[in-house]
């Protein structure tokens, strides 16, 4: 069975959609695993990373393209499911990508709407709540399906996690975070009573299959993008302005979202890894439409960066790994 991974902050600019990508090129390389990477953010991030110029020219000028807008137009014109899939592969990432769409966007309005209709009972609103849901299920053959979102606490997102296994939340290193999983923890819990009164008043089940709605699990969280320093034992070790934050994070997640979200391990601390600022990588990496750990000389790397593409994977590796080994996924 396919398991679902969202990565979802109510922050933006915390890195999520470079800790995304990079995690599915190392589940893909290392653990090979069969990975697709659905881009459910309207600013498509995700998919300007992972392809070059001329295939993101193709994706929003040919008509012929396929991108996550063909799934949703369907239903937005009252047509149901749509039948058709097709995926994109991204040659450095060596991953399966639906690639985002910027009129994803114009959907927000629609599943706003019939969300009012789901809760209320409605067997139309509730399908078009499970649109994702649907999506995923059809993509049973992946080991694994990573879901990148925008910041919001819309309609979109709520969907996306609606169709979730798993979600893991990058966060930078800043109050604003740590305020920021207060508002998910609030947001979820309200939008799951939500959907379970409207699932009561359903008159007939099978006519929307609910069971298509997966139980959202954390997974855990990332420190992301803080700036390091060796100690006298060598170790990279976050500065103090920094660390102070971050010693937050375990307390606040506890305190708010493990009280409303199931956890994936309740005997292992919450935090997955730490991900330090990694400086020229990233857009060395952008440039290049390839993961950081998987840069070459041909893409300019230089010198010193050479062990800073090493240390990238063992940073992101570790990461994926925790993600692994808390969801239980094995190899």
């Amino acid at each position: 069975m396919t398991t679902s991974i969202t990565f979802f902050n109510n922050k933006g600019g915390v890195g999520k959609t470079t800790l995304l990508c990079n995690v599915a090129a190392y589940l893909a390389e290392e653990y090979e695993y069969e990975v697709l990477v659905i881009d459910a953010d309207p600013q498509c991030n995700a998919t300007q990373y992972m392809f070059d110029d001329e295939k993101l020219q193709y994706f929003y000028e040919e008509t012929s393209s396929f991108t996550l807008y063909n799934i949703i137009r369907p239903l937005s014109l009252g047509k149901g499911y749509s039948k058709e899939l097709n995926v994109s592969r991204s040659p450095r990432f060596n991953v399966d990508v639906i690639p985002g769409d910027p009129r994803l966007a114009l959907t927000e309005d629609l599943l706003a709407k019939d969300w009012g209709s789901a809760i209320g009972g409605d067997a139309r609103g509730i399908r078009t709540t499970l649109l994702f849901a649907d999506l995923v299920h059809r993509c049973s053959d992946y080991d694994v399906v990573l879901i990148d979102v925008g910041p919001s606490l819309g309609s979109i997102n709520r969907a996306v996690l609606i169709a979730t296994d798993y979600f893991v939340a990058p966060m930078s290193i800043d109050i604003f975070s740590v305020k920021a999983i207060e508002n998910i923890a609030t947001w979820i819990e309200k939008w799951r009573k939500q959907w379970d009164v409207g699932i009561a008043n359903v008159d007939d089940l099978e006519e929307v299959d609910a069971d298509l709605a997966r139980d959202l699990c954390f997974a855990g969280y990332v420190s992301q993008q803080y700036l390091a320093k060796r100690d006298r034992k060598g170790t990279k070790r976050a500065v103090n302005a920094y660390e102070r934050i971050m010693n937050q994070f375990e307390k606040v997640v506890s305190s708010h979202l493990s009280k409303t979200v199931p956890l994936a391990d309740r005997n292992a601390p919450l935090g997955l890894g730490a991900i330090p600022n990694l400086h020229s990588m990233i857009p060395m990496s952008q440039s290049a439409r390839a993961p950081v750990f998987m840069l070459k000389s041909t893409d300019g790397v230089r010198g010193a960066h050479f062990s800073k593409v090493k240390d990238a994977k063992t940073t992101f590796g570790t990461v994926a790994d925790e993600i692994i080994e808390r969801i239980g996924l094995e190899e």
